[in-house]
């Protein structure tokens, strides 16, 4: 009886026999139970395909407000200047001309010595100000003291944004001529005018430097332990770390540090003009006086020129930190 209960069951052996046709349709001659697996793969691929594609157009159309706003502050200006610095506008008959003599004669002259000027004062102050920013900000991630970080990032949130007339007469006050610490140290003895070149990158590396605390201490936080102790086991000392691993890791964020620190300087008109007037050749403050005609009437359109000069230099250090940006910012994920 038993043996006879059991020959039906083997008797269903036909019936699982067609897996293998199943099979050999396909070509993979696999498994009859990994065929439904391979065969539902592509499906469910094609699905995610699919709602990959249907989240693009809203994608963008989320960012439309933002192309929007760009579009406003940033283009119609950029428009408007680059219309100004290639246009001339005949006083009689009121019609309008191309011309280049606007962006010649911004880069001739005491125009393009203005340019220079604010060249060399933008890159030696982010320069240094890069240097003193980074050593105070890997002295606070070394240290570990959560009261001083919190005070070195409030005092730097501070004093970044103290600028303009505010922050000259602050340094009037204090190392001017007739300033407090001038007069206690005879600083005038010493050969010291603020109202010099370097007088002026002094003021200007007040703010510089807390700026390049607050951008390069993430970086640093960034760091990962576990590279210095790799580091240190395989004999390396602290230079080599530093030479071969720290500095290639931080190269953007000092990059793009520097570039921020060179902007601000290259850009700041307030506490130049309070400070200095025209004793240091500015490209700012040529444009502040293009367009109020305080040296010469019907400049407005040479101040336009200087401006997309600024604009050009400034996009071309910005070419400079994209691509090493773009290179090693993964390694501080």
């Amino acid at each position: 009886m038993s043996s006879a209960s059991s020959t039906p069951a083997t008797g269903t052996a036909p019936a699982t026999g067609t897996a293998p046709a199943t099979g050999a349709a396909d070509g993979t001659g696999s498994a009859p139970g990994a065929a439904p697996a391979v065969a539902a793969a592509p499906a469910t691929g094609t699905a995610g395909g699919t709602r990959r594609r249907r989240r693009g157009p809203r994608t963008w159309l989320a960012a439309l407000p933002l192309i929007a706003f760009t579009g406003l502050c940033f283009g119609l200006p950029l428009g408007a200047l680059l219309y100004g610095a290639v246009t001339r506008t005949d006083p009689a008959s009121g019609a309008t001309s191309l011309t280049g003599e606007h962006l010649s004669r911004s880069l001739q002259g005491p125009y393009l010595g203005s340019l220079v000027g604010s060249v060399q004062l933008s890159a030696l102050t982010a320069l240094i100000g890069s240097v003193l920013g980074v050593l105070i900000a890997q002295a606070v991630v070394t240290s570990r003291s959560r009261a001083l970080r919190d005070a070195v990032l409030t005092a730097s949130g501070v004093l970044a944004n103290f600028g303009g007339v505010p922050l000259a007469f602050a340094f009037i006050a204090t190392l001017g001529i007739s300033g407090v610490v001038t007069q206690l140290a005879d600083l005038s003895g010493l050969g010291w005018n603020l109202y010099s070149f370097t007088g002026l990158t002094v003021v200007y590396l007040y703010f510089l430097v807390p700026l390049m605390v607050l951008v390069i201490l993430p970086a640093l936080d960034g760091l990962r332990p576990q590279w210095r102790e790799a580091a240190r086991n395989a004999g390396a000392r602290g230079w080599q770390y530093w030479r071969h691993v720290g500095i290639p890791v931080l190269a953007p964020s000092l990059l793009g540090g520097f570039v921020l620190l060179f902007g601000s300087a290259f850009a700041a008109h307030a506490t130049a003009a309070a400070l200095v007037g025209g004793s240091v050749p500015l490209v700012t403050l040529k444009i502040a006086d293009a367009l109020s005609g305080n040296v010469l009437v019907g400049q407005e359109n040479v101040a336009l020129a200087l401006g997309l000069d600024m604009i050009l230099i400034a996009g071309l250090v910005m070419a400079v930190y994209l691509p090493l940006q773009r290179r090693s910012a993964r390694w501080l994920r």
